[in-house]
């Protein structure tokens, strides 16, 4: 059976949705890519979304409303029955090393990865969880 995994693209910017959608729909085969404008709108989908199956996050940083580690600290009050099946993969373009260190140290947080979104790169670090 093919693993084909629900996407939640947290993401504020078009381009960036619009090419992230397509690198996951060819990689991953991904039938279900659901797009969230910033992590309010995350968050609210995760609440109202309640799934048996487990769903990939990848999560900007920098968006307007609720950025990426405003929605961490949200993340972080939903119930272990939501967040258990739930991965989150940061996609951030900061050089910034206080907020890598902050990213990378988080407990909900897989992996980082620099825009524009490697998707083969990801692949490649998602299989080998797996």
């Amino acid at each position: 059976m093919e693993f084909k995994p629900l996407f939640l693209l947290i993401e504020d910017n078009l381009i960036d949705q619009i090419v992230t959608q397509q690198l996951l729909k060819k990689v991953f085969n991904a039938d279900e890519i659901i797009i969230a404008n910033n992590g309010k709108e995350g968050i609210q989908w995760l609440n109202e979304n309640q799934r048996n199956q487990p769903i990939i996050i990848l999560l900007d940083i920098q968006m307007p409303i609720m950025n990426g580690y405003e929605f961490l600290e949200e993340f972080h009050k939903l119930s272990e029955e939501i967040k258990k099946k739930i991965q989150i993969y940061v996609l951030s373009s900061t050089l910034d090393s206080a907020e890598i260190n902050y990213i990378k140290e988080n407990q909900y947080v897989i992996d980082l990865f620099s825009k524009p979104f490697p998707v083969e790169e990801f692949k490649n670090r998602f299989f080998t969880l797996f």
